[in-house]
């Protein structure tokens, strides 16, 4: 089929379609002089996603107050399809812009959401690190969150790097480029934690970050996010699901990298007090040596051993004497043993003028009669032996 037949049989198809209510932000206003008809873009903050519109043009002065670049609205619409050039566009029958009121509330709505999902709650949240290798920044072009971030960094740790991206942070494209950088920022490894900052605002100004793409983009992130929108009283989604919510940019910068100054400080109190530590262990240490060089063992160590050496000397002469005494005694005992012995032995008796008789076999002989008349003796005296015959017996 030619492409007017293809193009004619879609916008019937589409002229069929029924009116619906159609939700974005209004960019690119235009108003042709000579005509009755007013053209407008209607975009998707949470994609790169636009659809023309057309509307009359007393419609759209009526709220001319109200319908600015980057405002909220609702549009009743019927899509139409635009033969002559093959393009998709709406033709609005009423615009309603979307009032703070409403916009609260749909974020409140979409809060509880997000939080019965588990995306806000307080296990997921992790640590930043100490000393960060480099930080990324997601802010506006050349502005003073920007500034406010990089200079307070500096200020506290010179040494400190920055990836930043600039990028909208308010307006129709303000969620898509956030959401590109955060990717970005997340796949780089050396990135260790991202600040997105932005200062204060409308809400209206501040609806991207509560913007449900961009919150579950943060929450996919596996850097550490902290969040630095606006001042203390304003709360985007945003600081629900980073990490670490920040009050300002300039809090932000704080809480990111440490204070050099502080941390020479906080270096200089902890040696001082390993300084006083180890001296007091020391002084410790001194007495207890002190107090036991003090005692006696110790303050003369050969007391002991002169007293065990006395006891040992006393010991010993101990055992000499009773050593001598045994000696004595003993013989003592052998000296009289000795006189028993020498009082009892036949020479003693031999020495007092008796002799011993023997008869020729060598036997001693008791009696006279163990001998006859002529038989020879022997005598033997205490000194020397005679050799006698007996002469005569008598047996008396």
């Amino acid at each position: 089929m030619p492409v007017r037949t293809v193009a004619n049989a879609i916008s019937q198809w589409v002229g069929r379609l029924g009116r619906v209510w159609v939700d974005g932000q209004l960019t690119e206003i235009t108003r042709r002089p000579g005509t009755n008809t007013v053209f407008f873009v209607l975009r998707d903050p949470a994609a790169d996603i636009s659809l023309r519109v057309t509307a009359a043009r007393q419609l759209v002065d009526g709220l001319a107050n109200q319908l600015v670049e980057g405002s909220r609205v609702v549009v009743w619409a019927k899509p139409e399809f635009y033969f002559q050039r093959g393009t998709l566009q709406l033709h609005a029958l009423e615009i309603r812009p979307v009032g703070v009121g409403a916009l609260l509330a749909r974020i409140e709505q979409l809060k509880q959401l997000l939080a019965a999902e588990g995306l806000f709650a307080a296990d997921r949240k992790r640590p930043l690190p100490f000393l960060p290798n480099t930080i990324g920044l997601i802010c506006g072009r050349g502005s003073a969150a920007e500034r406010d971030v990089l200079e307070n960094a500096s200020r506290r740790w010179p040494a400190v790097r920055f990836r930043v991206e600039a990028v909208a942070v308010q307006g129709p494209y303000a969620v898509a480029e956030v959401v590109k950088a955060l990717r970005a920022l997340d796949s780089d490894p050396e990135v260790d934690v991202i600040v997105v900052a932005r200062g204060g605002g409308s809400v209206e100004d501040l609806l991207p970050f509560s913007d449900e793409a961009m919150i579950r983009a943060a929450s996919d992130c596996r850097t550490p996010i902290v969040s630095a929108i606006g001042h203390e009283p304003d709360s985007p989604l945003l600081d629900l699901v980073a990490d670490v919510r920040a009050s300002t940019p300039t809090d932000a910068a704080k809480q990111v990298v440490p204070d050099v100054g502080e941390e020479q400080r906080r270096i200089a109190l902890l040696r001082d007090r390993a300084k006083r530590c180890l001296t007091a262990r020391i002084d410790r240490d001194l007495d207890a040596l002190r107090s036991l060089c003090a005692r006696p063992a110790l303050a003369t160590p050969t007391h002991d051993i002169d007293r065990r050496a006395a006891e040992v000397k006393g010991l010993v002469e101990r055992t000499r004497r009773w050593v001598s005494t045994a000696l004595d005694r003993s013989a003592d005992d052998v000296a009289h043993l000795l006189a028993r012995v020498r009082t009892l032995s036949p020479a003693a008796t031999l020495e007092r003028g008796y002799a011993i008789v023997h008869d020729a076999d060598g036997h001693v002989v008791r009696s006279s009669t163990a001998v006859s008349v002529g038989a020879t003796i022997a005598v033997r005296l205490a000194e020397g032996r005679l050799a006698a015959t007996v002469a005569s017996l008598d047996e008396t």
